[in-house]
């Protein structure tokens, strides 16, 4: 059901934790399954992420997208953290079952509120960021599958 790489960053999950005085913060959550996500970007003066935490709250699926998407974001820039997509978390951990994509959704939309934090936080406009969700189905309609 799940890949070696999915069951590795859930048990040995990566980059766990808060950063004091983050850049950016952005938490997303799900509320038909209950998972909540929050993501901590440390950016420097040249927007390069210094590092990158996570504090989850669901499933095996959703602490793993969210140890891989902090993988996936740290040394890179501003710019190539927006690039990462759900696509890439769920590649990145050799796929995940149908009924847990919805956790490499939040994976994306929290890096994405985390530098819309950093973005206002810093009165910076960040190309192509669009402000976030706080839940994965937020306009969606009824009966409507992610």
């Amino acid at each position: 059901m799940y890949s070696e790489k999915v069951m590795d960053h859930f048990n040995n999950p990566r980059n766990v934790g808060e950063i004091e005085n983050a850049s950016g913060v952005g938490t997303v959550g799900n509320a038909k399954c209950g998972d909540i996500m929050r993501i901590y970007l440390d950016i420097d003066q040249s927007g390069i992420i210094k590092d990158c935490k996570f504090k989850t709250f669901g499933c095996g699926a959703a602490v793993a997208t969210s140890s891989m998407a902090t993988e996936l974001v740290k040394g890179k820039t501003v710019q190539q953290a927006l690039e990462v997509t759900n696509k890439a978390v769920m590649e990145a951990l050799d796929g995940l079952p149908p009924v847990k994509v919805h956790c490499s959704l939040l994976a994306e939309e929290a890096i994405h509120a985390a530098l819309w934090d950093y973005a206002e936080k810093n009165g910076i406009v960040i190309e192509g960021l669009k402000k976030p969700k706080k839940d994965i189905h937020e306009g969606e309609e009824d009966g409507e599958e992610y």
